[in-house]
């Protein structure tokens, strides 16, 4: 029984000082994207269709496959 309390502190001792590194990580800017913000621009060209147009679009695209 003695060898579950060893084992259980040691544990929380270990997922303390993951915790602490994570924390130390994210202060120091590990996480931060520097990158995508710079090439957001490039990937949102995307225009937003109503509902509406979504389905004029499968309309033209039921045509033009008809045909």
């Amino acid at each position: 029984m003695s060898v579950i309390y060893v084992l259980l502190a040691i544990s929380l001792a270990v997922a303390v000082l993951f915790f602490i590194a994570f924390i130390v990580s994210v202060k120091s800017g590990q996480y931060d994207d520097d990158y995508t913000p710079s090439v957001r621009m490039l990937f949102e060209d995307e225009l937003i269709k109503t509902p509406s147009e979504k389905k004029k679009c499968k309309q033209k695209e039921a045509i033009q496959l008809n045909e």
